[in-house]
């Protein structure tokens, strides 16, 4: 499922012709780096803090952030508007906590939480989107105290009124809930849903009385930005709903930035279309744009 199809299945481009495209929203996207190097986003990045190899400018050796970046912001430039993001004249601050496989530490990820924390004022971070996690399951006594941490470190951002926006996580075959820190009860967590299908790879499910996914979007098959200049990759999974979701909220704080994280939360919430019994495992439903934009 190409971006502009899902543009078209949400009816992105009328909220664009509306008006709404994420000017001035600033969004914070916590994975592997991004690449500076592709049309579509170099002029999007505002920012860049690297917690793996401490570089200075943005790069992404991996591509998973750059493809997670070309779903919320890219300009299209390089298709002709085929793979305009959803909230294309949003503005990107990139924090790098995964290493070229794509994978990370905890406490490497809380540091980069905590750095976003102390720079969400200088660079208006409004959103952060998390499309990394990492599974609670049977693992050693320092893996859960990390894990706590974590959730509490997202839960702390939370508090001070970013909107954080999380994937449930991939794999549902090898059981357990959504992942960390989708997990915590205070963030937005997705999952994926390609209308009235919830995709066998998203994760769901409780964690104490609490049941997530809350949102589910459209994740599979999304072709966005690659590493390479003007060209692009295609990717499923979690980490591909969750900027959907994202560039989503983006478009609502184009026309109203006076919305809290609650406010979001509570509106998203609204105007979600109703779980079918084949979405009975989301607490909200599929995200719903133009609904939204209708009330906030």
């Amino acid at each position: 499922m190409y971006v502009n199809n899902v543009r078209r299945r949400l009816d992105i481009d009328r909220i664009h012709n509306e008006g709404y495209t994420g000017k001035d929203i600033h969004i914070a996207i916590v994975d592997t780096g991004i690449s500076a190097l592709h049309r579509d986003l170099g002029d999007r990045i505002i920012g860049f803090k690297d917690f793996v190899n401490e570089k200075i400018s943005p790069y992404d050796d991996n591509g998973h952030g750059t493809h997670v970046g070309g779903i919320i912001a890219g300009s299209g430039i390089s298709s002709n508007n085929l793979y305009k993001g959803i909230a294309p004249d949003s503005k990107i601050i990139s924090v790098k906590t995964l290493n070229s496989k794509g994978k990370g530490k905890a406490e490497i990820f809380i540091k980069g939480i905590e750095w976003i924390k102390q720079n969400r004022k200088k660079y208006n971070i409004r959103i952060v989107n998390i499309s990394v996690g990492t599974i609670a399951g049977d693992n050693s006594r320092r893996d859960r105290i990390e894990n706590r941490k974590l959730i509490e470190c997202v839960d702390e951002l939370w508090d001070l009124g970013v909107i954080v926006v999380a994937a449930a996580g991939n794999n549902r075959q090898t059981g357990g809930a959504v992942t960390i820190p989708g997990a915590s009860r205070k963030v937005i967590t997705v999952g994926v849903s390609d209308y009235h299908n919830l995709m066998k790879y998203s994760l769901w499910g409780a964690h104490g009385s609490i049941r997530k996914p809350e949102i589910v979007a459209p994740g599979t098959r999304i072709i966005s930005c690659s590493n390479y200049q003007s060209y692009y990759i295609s990717k499923s999974g979690t980490s591909m709903a969750t900027p959907i979701v994202s560039g989503v909220i983006a478009l609502a704080l184009s026309k109203n930035q006076e919305l809290t994280n609650e406010d979001i939360k509570l509106s998203l919430k609204k105007s979600a279309s109703v779980p079918d019994t084949n979405m009975k495992t989301t607490v909200w439903g599929m995200i719903n744009p133009t609904k939204l934009l209708d009330i906030v």
